[in-house]
Protein backbone atom coordinates (compact mmCIF):
# COMPACT_ATOMS: atom_id res chain seq x y z
CA UNK A 1 0.00 0.00 0.00
CA UNK A 2 1.22 3.51 -0.77
CA UNK A 3 0.69 6.91 0.88
CA UNK A 4 2.04 10.39 0.31
CA UNK A 5 4.88 11.35 2.63
CA UNK A 6 3.26 14.62 3.72
CA UNK A 7 5.29 17.06 5.82
CA UNK A 8 2.64 18.64 8.05
CA UNK A 9 5.18 20.93 9.70
CA UNK A 10 5.90 22.54 6.33
CA UNK A 11 2.21 22.58 5.36
CA UNK A 12 1.21 24.47 8.52
CA UNK A 13 3.79 27.26 8.54
CA UNK A 14 2.50 30.69 9.51
CA UNK A 15 1.51 33.19 6.83
CA UNK A 16 2.20 36.26 9.01
CA UNK A 17 5.49 37.14 7.33
CA UNK A 18 7.70 39.94 8.63
CA UNK A 19 7.34 43.68 9.15
CA UNK A 20 9.13 44.38 5.86
CA UNK A 21 7.26 41.67 3.97
CA UNK A 22 3.85 41.07 5.60
CA UNK A 23 1.82 38.00 4.69
CA UNK A 24 -1.57 37.95 2.99
CA UNK A 25 -4.76 36.03 3.79
CA UNK A 26 -3.48 35.26 7.28
CA UNK A 27 -6.91 34.40 8.70
CA UNK A 28 -7.65 31.88 5.92
CA UNK A 29 -4.22 30.25 6.33
CA UNK A 30 -4.76 30.00 10.08
CA UNK A 31 -8.04 28.15 9.54
CA UNK A 32 -6.42 25.82 7.01
CA UNK A 33 -3.58 25.09 9.45
CA UNK A 34 -6.05 24.18 12.19
CA UNK A 35 -7.91 21.83 9.83
CA UNK A 36 -4.68 20.13 8.73
CA UNK A 37 -3.49 19.64 12.31
CA UNK A 38 -6.92 18.45 13.46
CA UNK A 39 -6.93 15.78 10.72
CA UNK A 40 -3.80 14.14 12.12
CA UNK A 41 -2.14 12.73 9.00
CA UNK A 42 0.76 11.29 11.00
CA UNK A 43 -1.48 9.35 13.39
CA UNK A 44 -3.58 8.07 10.53
CA UNK A 45 -0.58 6.76 8.58
CA UNK A 46 0.85 5.21 11.75
CA UNK A 47 -2.44 3.37 12.40
CA UNK A 48 -2.64 2.14 8.80
CA UNK A 49 1.00 1.04 8.87
CA UNK A 50 0.49 -0.86 12.13
CA UNK A 51 -2.58 -2.66 10.79
CA UNK A 52 -0.75 -3.57 7.58
CA UNK A 53 2.25 -4.93 9.49
CA UNK A 54 -0.06 -7.14 11.59
CA UNK A 55 -1.37 -8.74 8.40
CA UNK A 56 2.01 -8.97 6.66
CA UNK A 57 1.81 -5.83 4.52
CA UNK A 58 3.95 -2.72 4.23
CA UNK A 59 3.04 0.95 3.89
CA UNK A 60 5.37 2.64 1.42
CA UNK A 61 5.62 6.44 1.54
CA UNK A 62 5.78 8.25 -1.80
CA UNK A 63 7.19 11.73 -2.40
CA UNK A 64 4.13 13.98 -2.76
CA UNK A 65 5.49 16.36 -5.40
CA UNK A 66 3.17 16.91 -8.39
CA UNK A 67 0.77 14.06 -7.53
CA UNK A 68 -2.23 16.35 -7.86
CA UNK A 69 -1.33 18.18 -11.08
CA UNK A 70 0.13 15.41 -13.28
CA UNK A 71 -2.18 13.78 -15.80
CA UNK A 72 -2.38 9.98 -15.32
CA UNK A 73 -3.18 9.50 -19.03
CA UNK A 74 -0.53 11.56 -20.85
CA UNK A 75 1.87 12.53 -18.04
CA UNK A 76 1.58 16.28 -18.66
CA UNK A 77 2.15 18.24 -15.45
CA UNK A 78 0.91 21.79 -14.95
CA UNK A 79 -0.84 23.68 -12.16
CA UNK A 80 -3.47 24.74 -14.69
CA UNK A 81 -4.66 21.10 -14.78
CA UNK A 82 -6.44 21.88 -11.48
CA UNK A 83 -8.86 24.72 -12.31
CA UNK A 84 -10.78 24.06 -9.07
CA UNK A 85 -9.98 22.20 -5.85
CA UNK A 86 -11.98 19.07 -6.71
CA UNK A 87 -11.67 19.14 -10.50
CA UNK A 88 -8.83 17.82 -12.66
CA UNK A 89 -8.85 18.75 -16.35
CA UNK A 90 -5.67 18.13 -18.38
CA UNK A 91 -4.96 21.05 -20.70
CA UNK A 92 -2.84 18.82 -22.96
CA UNK A 93 -5.07 15.79 -23.63
CA UNK A 94 -8.43 16.87 -22.19
CA UNK A 95 -8.67 14.11 -19.56
CA UNK A 96 -11.33 15.10 -16.98
CA UNK A 97 -11.70 13.43 -13.58
CA UNK A 98 -12.04 14.07 -9.85
CA UNK A 99 -8.80 15.57 -8.51
CA UNK A 100 -8.60 13.19 -5.53
CA UNK A 101 -8.92 10.18 -7.83
CA UNK A 102 -6.13 11.53 -10.05
CA UNK A 103 -3.93 12.09 -7.01
CA UNK A 104 -4.53 8.54 -5.78
CA UNK A 105 -3.73 7.12 -9.22
CA UNK A 106 -0.47 9.10 -9.33
CA UNK A 107 0.53 7.99 -5.82
CA UNK A 108 -0.05 4.36 -6.82
CA UNK A 109 1.96 4.77 -10.03
CA UNK A 110 4.82 6.52 -8.22
CA UNK A 111 4.87 3.84 -5.56
CA UNK A 112 5.10 1.08 -8.14
CA UNK A 113 7.67 2.74 -10.42
CA UNK A 114 9.86 4.80 -8.07
CA UNK A 115 13.39 3.33 -7.99
CA UNK A 116 13.61 3.72 -4.22
CA UNK A 117 10.45 1.62 -3.84
CA UNK A 118 12.10 -1.31 -5.64
CA UNK A 119 15.12 -1.19 -3.34
CA UNK A 120 12.88 -1.24 -0.24
CA UNK A 121 10.73 -4.07 -1.61
CA UNK A 122 13.70 -6.27 -2.44
CA UNK A 123 15.16 -5.71 1.03
CA UNK A 124 11.93 -6.49 2.88
CA UNK A 125 11.01 -10.16 3.54
CA UNK A 126 7.21 -9.63 3.22
CA UNK A 127 5.57 -9.12 -0.19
Amino acid sequence: MYAEDLKTKNMTKSAKGTIENPGTKIRQKSGLNRAILRTGFYGLTQAISWQLEKTGGILEKVHPAYTSCECPVCGFCDKKNRPKQAVFHCIACGHHQNADTVGAMNVLRKGRTDPSAHVKKSASPVQ
